[in-house]
């Protein structure tokens, strides 16, 4: 009995240790949820406390359940930014209770699984800020209670599917910077609660289709940056809780719909940077609530309608490059909050109406590249909250306002291009805060003023192509943030301060064609960061500072037309960031650098008109990225064309002329197929021309003074050696010389007979009087064969017009051969 009693006992222990542990397993969700974690890597530990040994997930970290005691679901998972990789199983589709899923701001890759269309509850699906890639899954279109669906910033591609339409609970729709593509589904007209829908920076294509006039409650429409096409379709007229409108850079046509302006709670339009066209409706006056209006960058015509005005809540109005044409209307006066107007680059004509000054909030204005002509409106003086005024490229004329900065923290004032005159304002920069002042390019005089050139503010000073004298302002040297100063095409002089070296932000400096003189300073080469330097058309003389080859950023330099003398330092070979040298014009000499060589970022090499000898160094033909221009014209440089100027295949133009040169001009310059003009006249050239094309239809000047040069297009070369007997070759070179010998004596004796008739008409006619000019003969012997030569024709010219008396040229024979000459004015002769 009591081994009975205690196997009993045995027996009953295990059946309750075994019922224990079973009520003690993780159920349903927990294994979905373990499944989940084992496609996650979670390399911060994050997830380290869902425990399986547990019976429920419930205190997991990210993991919410109902309040039932008895039978606990799991509603709400949140794992977002936990920086979790990998992707999501298809176990996701087991969490059935599921409300809301956010995944966001994590790593995970992959397609988002079908299965999730299985959470038949979820209402709020957060899985953007991901790497998720391939198609939306259509399954999505079973969440009927889904609310919120954010899948933006992934890398998501195809279609919206057809599906997304039975989301009738949908409200928010979030799914920009994707790769999404195809068009927008119809279907998307029966979300009638959806209230903002993003699928900006896509590549959405086709047309927005009507039907999203169904959506009624949509307050944000955004689908700019994608490649739509066709018209706004009027239906956008029915979306009368629309707020927001974004629709810039995609490729709309047609016009701006008038229906527009039934959408009476718009605050912001954004139809930039697309194809519209036609004229700005009117019926857009009816959008009491607008706040920023932005049109620009199409390609609409006509005039701004009056009706503008009527936006009172208006901020921002940009209409700017398009095709608008006629004047400003006075009526943008009305919109008293208004702070920023864009109409720069249209066709705007007229006044710039004197009502504009009335907008006391405006902070910038822009009206450039226009047509319009008239003054600067005083006004803008006292505009207290004005900081941009561009007005830049139109007819202006009359003087600046001289008011202009002493009531406005004014940073920015571009007038150039016009035809302003007088002095610059002297209290421009009174409130420091000048920081860009372009006045180029009009006809101002006097001095720049101290109250500029004290400004601590200044970024650029952009005063070109106008009148202004005086030295150079020194005081700009104590502007330590100051990196613009282009004072070209003035009439300032004097010698260019040594303190300009304390300009250490400087990286454009124009001063050319002005009156400087002396030398430049040495101090230039403390400008680290300059990488324009143009002192052209100065009197600038004196060696080349070689401080100025410390300048490593430098990419343009011109020194040309002063008078700069002296050799070239070989330094210059380190300024391996060089794309343009221009030393033309100058009185340098010695011989051209070897060093020129290394600088593989150069496009255009000038060093025309100097007195450089020596020979051209081979080193330039490894100059692979010289484009523009080679010149080396009016030097002293002698020896031979190196073959490696042929490997320049990008080169556009050549200039050997007025040298010293000898030897052929090298058969590689075949290889020269970008060439578009070149010049080896007045050198000591011989040999044949290469055989390329351009050469051949180049004017044959561009070979004059080169006795040695032969064929095309000068004169032929000499036959090649044949298999003919010999005395036939002489016989054609005597053939030859006959010709010229004849022709030669036929014109010095047609010159000779008509003097001995001059002189014997005169003899037997010592005077006479005036014949009327029907009576006079019409014609004599010797004016038919005979023409006297016009200014500056030669035998040389009759030599090349004639390829040196070929037989082709001959158009008749007997005691005396004719030849037929074309000269380069397009006349014919016999000769």
């Amino acid at each position: 009995m009591e081994r009975i009693s205690c196997r009993r006992l045995a027996v009953f222990v295990l059946v309750i240790t075994l019922l224990v542990h079973q009520t003690k397993g993780l159920n349903i969700e927990g294994q979905h949820l373990l499944d989940i974690k084992s496609k996650l890597g979670d390399k911060f530990n994050n997830l380290g406390n869902w425990n399986p040994n547990d019976s429920a997930p419930c205190g997991w970290i990210g993991v919410n359940c109902t309040n039932d005691s008895n039978d606990p679901v799991v509603w709400s998972l949140d794992l977002s930014s936990m920086n979790l990789s990998g992707y999501l199983s298809p176990s996701i589709g087991g969490l059935v209770h599921l409300t809301h899923l956010n995944l966001s701001f994590n790593e995970l890759s992959r397609s988002i699984p079908k299965e999730i269309g299985n959470c038949s509850s979820l209402v709020v699906l957060a899985l953007n800020n991901n790497k998720f890639e391939a198609n939306i899954p259509k399954e999505l279109g079973k969440l009927s209670f889904l609310t919120t669906l954010n899948i933006y910033n992934n890398r998501l591609s195809g279609p919206f599917p057809n599906e997304i339409g039975n989301l009738s609970s949908l409200s928010q729709l979030v799914a920009y910077s994707n790769n999404i593509s195809g068009s927008l589904p119809r279907s998307l007209g029966n979300l009638t609660r959806l209230i903002s829908f993003r699928a900006g920076q896509n590549l959405i294509s086709g047309s927005l289709p009507p039907e999203i006039g169904g959506c009624e409650s949509l307050g944000l429409l955004g689908l700019a940056q994608n490649s739509l096409t066709g018209e706004v379709p009027k239906e956008i007229g029915r979306l009368k809780s629309l707020t927001d409108m974004i629709l810039w850079g995609n490729q709309l046509s047609g016009d701006v719909p008038k229906e527009l302006g039934n959408c009476s709670s718009l605050e912001i339009v954004a139809l930039y940077d697309n194809k519209l066209v036609g004229a700005i409706p009117k019926e857009l006056g009816n959008l009491k609530s607008l706040k920023n209006l932005y049109i620009y960058r199409n390609g609409l015509n006509g005039t701004i309608p009056r009706e503008i005005g009527n936006l009172s809540l208006a901020i921002e109005i940009d209409f700017s490059e398009n095709e608008l044409t006629g004047r400003i209307p006075v009526e943008f006066c009305r919109i008293s909050g208004l702070q920023l107007l864009h109409l720069f680059e249209n066709q705007l004509t007229g006044v710039i109406p004197v009502e504009l000054t009335a907008l006391k909030n405006l902070t910038k204005l822009d009206l450039s590249i226009n047509l319009l002509t008239g003054a600067i409106p005083s006004g803008f003086q006292y505009m207290t909250k004005l900081d941009s005024l561009l007005l830049f490229n139109n007819s202006l004329i009359g003087s600046i306002p001289q008011g202009l900065g002493v009531y406005s923290q004014l940073w920015l004032l571009d007038l150039s291009i016009n035809s302003l005159t007088g002095k610059i304002p002297r209290n421009l920069c009174k409130n420091g805060n000048l920081s860009f002042l372009n006045l180029g390019s009009n006809k101002l005089t006097g001095n720049i003023p101290t109250g500029v050139t004290n400004c601590k503010t200044l970024l650029q000073l952009r005063l070109a192509g106008n009148s202004f004298t005086g030295s150079f302002p020194s005081n700009l040297c104590k502007l330590e943030d100051l990196y613009a100063v282009e004072l070209d095409q003035n009439k300032l002089s004097g010698s260019i301060p040594s303190g300009i070296g304390k300009c250490y932000a400087l990286q454009r400096l124009h001063l050319s064609d002005n009156y400087f003189t002396d030398e430049l300073p040495r101090e230039v080469g403390n400008l680290s960061n300059l990488v324009i330097l143009n002192v052209s058309s100065n009197f600038l003389n004196g060696r080349i500072p070689t401080g100025i080859f410390n300048c490593k950023m430098l990419q343009r330099l011109d020194l040309s037309r002063n008078k700069f003398s002296g050799a070239l330092p070989p330094e210059i070979g380190s300024l391996s960031q060089l794309e343009l040298l221009k030393l033309s014009e100058n009185e340098l000499s010695g011989n051209v650098p070897v060093q020129l060589g290394n600088l593989s970022r150069l496009t255009e090499l000038q060093m025309g008109g100097n007195s450089f000898s020596g020979g051209i160094p081979a080193e330039l033909g490894g100059l692979s990225s010289l484009q523009i221009a080679l010149n080396l014209s009016y030097n002293n440089l002698s020896g031979a064309i190196p073959p490696e100027l042929g490997n320049l295949v990008l080169l556009e133009y050549l200039l050997l002329n007025n040298n010293n040169l000898s030897g052929e001009i090298p058969e590689s310059f075949q290889k020269l197929s970008s060439l578009l003009g070149c010049n080896f006249s007045d050198n000591d050239l011989i040999g044949p021309i290469p055989s390329l094309p351009l050469f051949q239809n180049m004017p044959v000047t561009s070979f004059f003074g080169n006795k040695g040069l032969c064929g095309k297009p000068v004169r032929e070369c000499n036959p090649p050696t044949s298999s003919l007997p010999f005395p036939q070759d002489t016989s054609n070179k005597s053939t030859r010389l006959g010709k010229i010998v004849a022709i030669t004596a036929a014109v010095i004796g047609g010159v000779s007979l008509v003097l001995i008739l001059v002189i014997i008409y005169f003899m037997r006619h010592p005077v006479e009087t005036v014949t009327p000019l029907q009576d006079k003969p019409t014609s004599s012997t010797v004016s038919d064969i005979y023409f006297p030569p016009k200014e500056g024709f030669t035998f040389r010219d009759l030599v090349v017009a004639t390829a040196n008396f070929d037989e082709r040229f001959v158009i008749g024979s007997g005691a005396c051969g004719f030849s037929k000459a074309s000269l380069h004015d397009a006349d014919n002769y016999m000769v």
